[in-house]
């Protein structure tokens, strides 16, 4: 819920955002371009503004700004874990426990663990860490202990497979309303054949504008943020790959001795 929240918070920002830059900036010098142009009896011209002025880019750029938000924070997380894989929660506890019985220190240490702030309790790596120890605790098994951290970091993997599945849909979404661009440019220029035949095509080059610009605004958005997810699921396996190698370094490797 409190991700939903974000999202949500996310979107309406980034609608903002855009739209005050749409009314400032680009909406006007657009229109002042078209209007000279028509004034000179020509199309208008190839500029930026005239290029962004429609409705279906405007939406391209609000979900595109979106998701880079949400590729923000994501990777933001994972920057911001970095620091735990360097920290060994069960070191200090052992050491000063030395002698008493181990599953009763790692049962001290648990709950010890469990009282930190929920933003490092919260983190894969501390999360898959208590999973682990609580199937040691209950079975006093190496190799189940192991078999636990495995299914913590399957579970791990659905989970931030899951949570990009909404940047999914909005690269995905980002060509398709260019593509609705492209059909109501081109659709607005057949209805104008007429009078390009009489030898105004000024209305038709216009509209034949708006097909091309926005499939072209579209495209540009969509291939970079294509590019930034696939870098985002690079880091997210690496945290995969230092989860698993945290655990088995911190706790399978005292256990099993």
């Amino acid at each position: 819920m409190k991700n939903f929240i974000i999202a949500t918070l996310l979107l309406i920002l980034s609608a903002l955002v855009v739209w005050v830059i749409y009314e400032i900036f680009i909406t006007p010098e657009a229109e002042r371009l078209i209007a000279g142009a028509r004034a000179a009896g020509s199309a208008a011209p190839q500029a930026l503004p005239v290029i962004l002025k429609d409705w279906e880019q405007q939406v391209c750029i609000t979900l595109a700004l979106w998701c880079l938000l949400l590729l923000g924070a994501k990777l933001w997380g994972i920057f911001n874990d970095n620091h735990l894989y360097d920290i060994d929660f069960l070191g200090a506890m052992l050491e000063a426990n030395e002698g008493e019985d181990e599953k009763q220190t790692l049962r001290k240490t648990m709950q010890e663990i469990e009282q930190l702030p929920e933003k490092i309790t919260a983190s894969p790596v501390v999360q898959t860490l208590l999973a682990s120890i609580r199937r040691y605790l209950m079975t006093d098994d190496v190799h189940s202990t192991s078999e636990a951290i495995s299914l913590s970091i399957d579970g791990l993997s659905l989970r931030q497979e899951a949570g990009n599945t909404m940047i999914r849909y909005v690269i995905w979404a980002i060509p398709s309303f260019g593509f609705i661009g492209t059909v109501r440019g081109i659709g607005a220029a057949l209805t104008q054949a007429d009078e390009a035949l009489k030898g105004n095509i000024t209305q038709m080059t216009d509209s034949l504008g708006v097909a091309f610009n926005s499939t072209l605004v579209a495209l540009c958005l969509s291939i970079p943020l294509m590019l930034l997810l696939h870098a985002l699921q690079r880091f997210q396996d690496g945290e995969l790959i230092k989860t698993q190698e945290y655990c088995e370094k911190f706790l399978l490797n005292r256990v099993s001795k």
